[in-house]
């Protein structure tokens, strides 16, 4: 059962985005990029996991217009993907990427110490 809502996640994360960059227009939602989705082994609940270009405030502003758009997602996904019933949608921040650049932001401090000066010996 996970080989099938891995696929159907994958199709979700692909029609996702594209809906959410064509079809949603509320001002709120900035320049959101939908990083991964988790279906339920049942398909009745999907986890969105969204990355935001932005501070703060534009972040929890995007969260916001796609939680007040999410019953047209929810529609949109109906009429594109062939399921019995459309699963519930659930948007969270995806913090990978922020770890990830904290990680290597660290490593480029650490090689940046570890550097000998040259002082002509």
């Amino acid at each position: 059962m996970s080989l099938r809502s891995n696929r159907v996640g994958e199709q979700m994360k692909k029609e996702l985005s594209e809906i959410i960059g064509r079809k949603i227009k509320d001002p709120r939602v900035g320049f959101v990029t939908v990083t991964d989705v988790e279906v339920t082994g049942d398909l009745q609940q999907a986890t969105v996991y969204i990355s935001v270009l932005g501070d703060q405030e534009q972040r929890e502003n995007s969260l916001k217009g796609l939680a007040k758009a999410k019953g047209f997602m929810r529609s949109e996904l109906g009429q594109r993907i062939r399921l019995r019933k459309t699963p519930e949608l659930f948007f969270e921040f995806d913090e990978s990427i922020d770890y990830g650049n904290r990680i290597e932001t660290l490593i480029s401090q650490i090689h940046k110490d570890d550097k000998p000066t040259d002082d002509n010996e």
